[in-house]
């Protein structure tokens, strides 16, 4: 009998255990970068999409600037068109779309930014500050609690600018992030709404 009431109280606590794990979710987990508000606006998975695992690599020439389409008008939310037919660049790729006016992001500087992220393998967007009708605050750029690829491609960014980044892994994720694969490059439009020090 106590081996029966032993074995039960095992099956028991692996099965809470399990509903634990499956109760942490993509969803639940933060938004690609350290400090930023939680995704709101998380894609449902579509069933006539292909899984990333079986999107093919990349091929092509290095993808030129020109070939990254965004559209939409400064202090709106834009839109980000994945060129096809190329590879990611090597190295951060750093562009702006619309000079700003205002004063400039410098190493120590504080910002709110509007961003929209997509991701280069499967031309999907996968968040945006501007759904949460909020932009992102950021302090202490240069050394802030986000990928790199942000703390060196926005110096320079003046306010109300809009500014292109595409961000290898090495200075995004290398290992992955969430629902973001390993390896993957990280493609961001950032609008400088306000920029001190």
């Amino acid at each position: 009998m106590r081996t029966v009431g032993r074995t039960a109280l095992a099956i028991v606590s692996l099965l809470s255990a399990g509903l634990a794990l499956t109760a942490c979710t993509a969803n639940d987990r933060p938004s690609t970068l350290t400090n930023t508000p939680s995704a709101t606006a998380q894609q449902q998975a579509d069933p006539t999409r292909a899984s990333e695992a079986d999107l093919p690599e990349p091929s092509g020439p290095p993808c030129e600037v020109a070939q990254y389409v965004v559209t939409g008008a400064p202090g709106e939310k834009p839109t980000i068109t994945v060129p096809t037919g190329c590879t990611p660049q090597d190295g951060l790729l750093v562009e702006d779309i619309t000079e700003g006016t205002g004063p400039e992001i410098k190493q120590g500087s504080t910002a709110s930014l509007h961003y929209v992220l997509a991701t280069f393998r499967d031309q999907r967007t996968r968040e945006a500050s501007w759904d949460d009708g909020q932009p992102f605050e950021l302090t202490n750029i240069g050394q802030a609690s986000v990928i790199q690829g942000w703390n060196e491609g926005l110096i320079g960014l003046k306010e109300g600018g809009r500014r292109l980044l595409v961000v290898p892994s090495d200075k995004g994720y290398p290992n992955g992030q969430g629902d973001i694969q390993p390896g993957e490059t990280l493609i961001f439009v950032v609008d400088a709404v306000k920029v001190e020090g």
